[in-house]
């Protein structure tokens, strides 16, 4: 079976290296759809909490899709709690399942270091405490939709 997908396992056994823009919201604010140039290395060591991995999800026909999120916890008996920094619900992945590791984001021609203060803060602030983070972000779209149905009451379209 072969899809566009298959190019990046293809790519990372080849090369150990994908270099890809990002589709999707789910890891705002830290990578940008279309604008943010991901770097993915194959995994060269053990995996480790708030590493930011790329992932087969299977699904019910079959096919997989590629996806990359945030590692939460590691699960005892192997496999991980991984959740995208933009989302409200996190999913178990099998350690099989992982492909790669995010090692460089490149945003307008700059590099964001991870072992800066600025990104250690932010998986601090925003990805250690993510229940609480689930509950931001519930709340953010509740808000946002409430606004949006008195806005349509009162104005129409």
């Amino acid at each position: 079976m072969q899809d566009n997908y298959s190019s990046f396992e293809q790519e990372l056994n080849n090369s150990g290296k994908l270099v890809y823009t990002n589709v999707g919201v789910s890891m705002l604010p830290l990578l940008r759809e279309g604008r943010d140039i991901m770097v993915i290395e194959s995994r060269k060591s053990a995996l480790k909490k708030y590493d930011v991995v790329l992932f087969r999800r299977d699904n019910i026909t079959g096919r997989g899709r590629y996806v990359v999120h945030r590692i939460i916890k590691i699960l005892p008996g192997g496999g991980y709690f991984i959740v995208g920094d933009n989302c409200t619900e996190g999913e178990k992945v099998e350690d099989g399942n992982v492909l790669g590791v995010l090692t460089s984001v490149l945003r307008d021609g700059k590099s964001i270091d991870f072992s800066s203060v600025r990104y250690k803060a932010y998986v601090y602030l925003w990805c250690a405490p993510y229940r609480l983070r689930f509950f931001l972000l519930k709340a953010k779209r509740g808000i946002k939709y409430l606004f949006s149905a008195v806005k349509y009451k009162l104005f129409g379209k």
